[in-house]
C-alpha cells in the first residue's frame, strides 16, 4: 500500500514540477535558474510542513508516503539544480552558480526549518 501512495505522490509531483519550472522561468526570464529554485523551495516547505506536523500528531503513514518521498521527491530536483549551477560556471556567469549553490541551500533549509515549526505550532 505504502508503495501506491509514492507512486500517487509522484504522479503529481513530477508534472508539478515541469509546470511551476517552466511557468516561473518563463516569467522571470532564462539568466538565473529561477524554476528549479522554486520547485526545490515548494518540496523543502511541503517537507517541513509535514515533519512539523508529524511531531506534534500521528500523520497516517500512507499520508507520509504520499507526501514525502512521493510528492517532495519528485517536485524537488537535485540534478536540475546541479546541471543549472555547472552551467552557470561554463557561461562565465560564476557569481550567479555561487548565488544559486549557497542561495538554494540556505534558502532550502531555512523553508524546512521555518515551514515544520509553523506547522507544529498550527497542529500541537
Amino acid at each position: 500500500m505504502d508503495w501506491l501512495m509514492v507512486i500517487l505522490g509522484a504522479l503529481i509531483g513530477a508534472p508539478l514540477r515541469y509546470l511551476i519550472d517552466s511557468t516561473v522561468q518563463r516569467r522571470l526570464g532564462t539568466g538565473f535558474p529561477w524554476g528549479t529554485f522554486a520547485v526545490n523551495m515548494a518540496a523543502c516547505t511541503g517537507l517541513g510542513l509535514l515533519t512539523g506536523a508529524a511531531t506534534e500528531i500521528t500523520v497516517p503513514e500512507a499520508l507520509q508516503h504520499l507526501i514525502g518521498p512521493g510528492l517532495c521527491a519528485t517536485l524537488s530536483t537535485y540534478s536540475t539544480f546541479s546541471f543549472e549551477t555547472i552551467r552557470l560556471t561554463e557561461t562565465s556567469a560564476k557569481l550567479l552558480a555561487a548565488a544559486n549553490a549557497i542561495g538554494s541551500v540556505l534558502a532550502g533549509l531555512a523553508a524546512a526549518y521555518l515551514a515544520g515549526h509553523l506547522a507544529a505550532a498550527l497542529v500541537g
